[in-house]
């Protein structure tokens, strides 16, 4: 467990050192990156990010002041808010992504199939990591 949390705290510290040259927080990157995936409820975001939902709309407010995301009211209630990636926004979270140098090149000394690999056995465990996070384990 100790080489995963190494090898998560020096992806995290990449992501961050990477986010703030193009003007993003670490927060705001991770919203813009769970927003580029799929529109997600402003509640949800709150509950990714383990945080107050108070503090999420600080967040989008200054992503959604950059042209990077918009809000959009539910479909089936209006008063929950959906936070939806724009294309500038698809296109930052992208650039911050082509740029985790640290990142690529680590990746880059595995061959396909080793990658293939750990990208299986990541998905594996993340599942059971995510859930017992989610309880507060």
């Amino acid at each position: 467990m100790d080489v995963i949390a190494a090898v998560g705290g020096a992806y995290y510290q990449d992501f961050a050192a990477v986010a703030a040259r193009h003007g993003l927080t670490p927060v705001q990157a991770k919203v813009l990156g769970a927003a580029v995936r799929a529109p997600l409820p402003m509640r949800a975001l709150a509950e990714a990010l383990v945080c107050d939902a108070s503090n999420v709309t600080g967040i989008v407010d200054r992503l959604e002041a950059r042209g990077l995301v918009r809000r959009e009211a539910g479909p089936q209630d209006r008063r929950v808010k959906i936070v939806t990636a724009t294309d500038e926004g698809r296109e930052a979270i992208l650039a911050v992504r082509e740029d985790m140098k640290s990142v690529h090149d680590a990746l880059d000394r595995l061959d396909a199939s080793e990658r293939d690999t750990l990208h299986e056995i990541l998905q594996k465990l993340l599942p059971e990591l995510s859930q017992a996070s989610a309880q507060g384990h």
